[in-house]
């Protein structure tokens, strides 16, 4: 009997999604193992929790620094080019880094300054990866699509350290990055085996590095639901990061435990994460989004305290699962949100900018409570963390939390409608006035600008840098909308992001229009 659309395994059935999530499991196992080897041989190096936890931020700041961008170019460029040419990067990266561990000429700063590296490649692919994935099943199956991705990543979180940690003590760190560049090379062979789908075509110009950054940032800002994810991710992640950053220190100082057994530390939080992964589906069904994260939230700030004073190994590895579990089902309900309330044009940007709230605030977190450990001790730095947490779940009060519907994602385009009577601008063109005219009929005044005002978000989200409604004194039945655009590119762009519920919104504005009178638009470009 085949799984119904919305089972886990339904996207699984897919040849080039189950291709890329082999590839992608091999991979992110490859990171995991490269991770615990640097991260444990930095302690045997130096002894210090601190640089230990620098360790991960070396992973993950990357992600705040190259998220974005790499976004814009995964929204805009060959994905498949993309992804190839930083795994070429980073197989050169990690064999170099073999040889020097391999020598014992691997020290502190190398290991920083090669993570760092590392880390720099994964940043340049993921957003691309990501959306190459999700475009890879029907829409109904993305839900279950990503939580398959994250499960593969968890599961390389739970297998990776496990492994690394029983080569590391049986060969060295060296052979773990050898590990780690081999599986760098399967996933290019995925990547070649079952490339990510090409871009629609499109007659408007190509959008560039830095006005595609700074679209993807004012979407992200006008778009409540996006906006309210990022701000809530950051907050879990941030506070979250005390846990995987300390853990190398918990491993050595508080529980006494070698290199496999910080492996099993790290295994334990990945096995909860897959094991939430094979059920979160059925909870975020029953439990509904706010209740999930909520608990999610409470079990990991629980988790952190019984890492923080106890000090028997089978409780930490019990609570050490049920926290991945709980970190799994908040990321993974993140990500899902994200990913499902963004159009295709701007996808890849808010995955990016998931990961940069994500993974920036983790490795920010990281140093940061690496540093208080450092000072306050790991118990306090573990007590503060967790009460921070806790603090979170208010944010639900002011950010809500909920997944876009199909009519707040699917694009209308309407810039093939545009008219101009004399020659068209240059795509650098601008800044552009756009003016709508409306009259309404007597009377409805109030209404009409309640309505019109639910066009401020769409027009600000999708490229207007200005957006006001003016009422004619000569005239009180009309009143004229106005938004300026930098560009005529920018304008044209635009009006190709309008989503179905867009166009629901101006359809309501226009029940208003007095009988007889028609809506108008005007276009105006600045000249000084």
């Amino acid at each position: 009997m085949s799984p119904s659309p919305h089972s886990l395994w339904a996207p699984l059935r897919l040849p080039d999604f189950r291709g890329l999530w082999a590839g992608s499991a091999i991979y992110f196992t490859g990171n995991a193992m490269q991770v615990m080897a640097a991260s444990w041989l930095m302690v045997e190096l130096t002894g210090s929790s601190f640089l230990a936890a620098l360790v991960q931020t070396a992973v993950f700041f990357p992600m705040f620094l190259l998220a974005l961008p790499a976004g814009v170019l995964a929204d805009t460029t060959d994905r498949r080019r993309l992804i190839l040419n930083a795994l070429c990067v980073q197989v050169g990266v990690l064999l170099i880094l073999s040889l020097l561990a391999v020598l014992g000429w691997a020290g502190a700063a190398t290991l920083l300054i090669f993570t760092f590296a590392a880390g720099c490649c994964t940043a340049l692919l993921s957003p691309a990866w990501s959306t190459s994935m999700a475009d890879a099943v029907p829409r109904a199956q993305m839900p279950q699509a990503i939580t398959a991705m994250s499960i593969a990543w968890n599961s390389a979180r739970a297998l990776g350290p496990s492994i690394a940690g029983f080569v590391f003590a049986w060969l060295g760190a060296g052979w773990v990055f050898v590990m780690a560049m081999m599986s760098a090379l399967a996933m290019m062979l995925a990547v070649r085996r079952w490339p990510p789908a090409p871009h629609a075509k499109s007659p408007l110009p190509a959008e560039r590095l830095w006005s595609g950054t700074l679209a993807g940032l004012r979407y992200a800002r006008h778009s409540p639901m996006i906006l309210a994810q990022l701000l809530r991710t950051v907050a879990y992640s941030g506070t979250g990061s005390a846990l995987w950053a300390l853990l190398p220190a918990i491993a050595a100082q508080q529980l006494q435990l070698g290199a496999a057994g910080f492996g099993f530390l790290m295994g334990c939080l990945g096995t909860g994460a897959v094991a939430a992964g094979l059920v979160l589906g059925t909870l975020r069904a029953r439990l509904g989004l706010e209740r999930l994260v909520a608990t999610g939230c409470i079990v990991f700030a629980a988790v952190m305290l019984v890492a923080a004073f106890v000090r028997i190994p089978a409780v930490i590895f019990v609570a050490l699962a049920i926290g991945g579990a709980a970190w799994m089902a908040v990321m993974a309900t993140f990500n899902t949100a994200t990913q499902s309330s963004a159009p295709p044009w701007v996808r890849s940007r808010a995955v990016a900018l998931h990961t940069l709230s994500a993974l920036g605030s983790f490795a920010i977190g990281s140093a940061f409570w690496g540093a208080v450990s450092g000072v306050a001790g790991l118990p306090i730095a573990l007590g503060v963390a967790a009460v921070a947490m806790l603090s979170g779940v208010f944010l639900a009060r002011w950010f809500p939390l909920r997944m876009g519907e199909a009519l707040e994602v699917t694009p209308v385009a309407l810039w093939d409608d545009l008219l101009i009577k004399e020659q068209q601008p240059l795509p650098d063109d601008g800044p552009v006035s756009v003016e709508v005219s409306y009259r309404i009929r007597m009377g409805e005044a109030e209404e009409f600008l309640h309505v019109v005002t639910e066009l401020r978000a769409s027009r600000r989200r999708d490229g207007a840098t200005l957006w006001r409604v003016y009422h004619d004194l000569g005239d009180p039945s009309r009143y004229v909308e106005r938004f300026i655009v930098a560009s005529w590119a920018d304008y044209l762009h635009q009006r190709s992001r309008a989503t179905l519920a867009d166009q629901e919104v101006e359809a309501r504005v226009r029940e208003y229009v007095a009988q007889g009178e028609v809506v108008t638009t005007q276009h105006y470009i600045a000249l000084r």
